[in-house]
């Protein structure tokens, strides 16, 4: 099962980097890279503690979901539920793609 999930958060990983410009494309794939954990674990950190700062003027909320993604990487725990929401989230991007088309 573990494998299974492991599999769906690569595929969502590699979905999300086909919608990248080239730069930010290949630092997301060197991040997810075993060798980048040490980068890795410390900018997930970041970025989770600058969504939840969001209120901010320099800080967002996208920090958060970002961060969360980076740190379900080396936290299995995490990986189930990243897994259905990135899936749902997946969804609605296609069809609210589809009803742009649509129009």
């Amino acid at each position: 099962m573990s494998e299974q999930i492991k599999m769906e958060l690569d595929r969502h990983f590699a979905w999300f980097e086909q919608r990248l410009p080239p730069g930010p494309a290949r630092f997301v794939r060197w991040l997810r890279q075993p060798s980048s954990r040490y980068v890795r674990i410390p900018l997930a950190v970041l970025l989770i503690v600058g969504g939840i700062f969001s209120f901010l003027p320099v800080l967002g909320l996208w920090m958060l979901p970002l961060g969360l993604l980076l740190f379900a990487q080396d936290a299995p725990i995490l990986q189930k539920p990243l897994t259905r929401i990135l899936g749902w989230i997946e969804r609605k991007w296609i069809e609210r793609q589809g009803a742009k088309g649509a129009q």
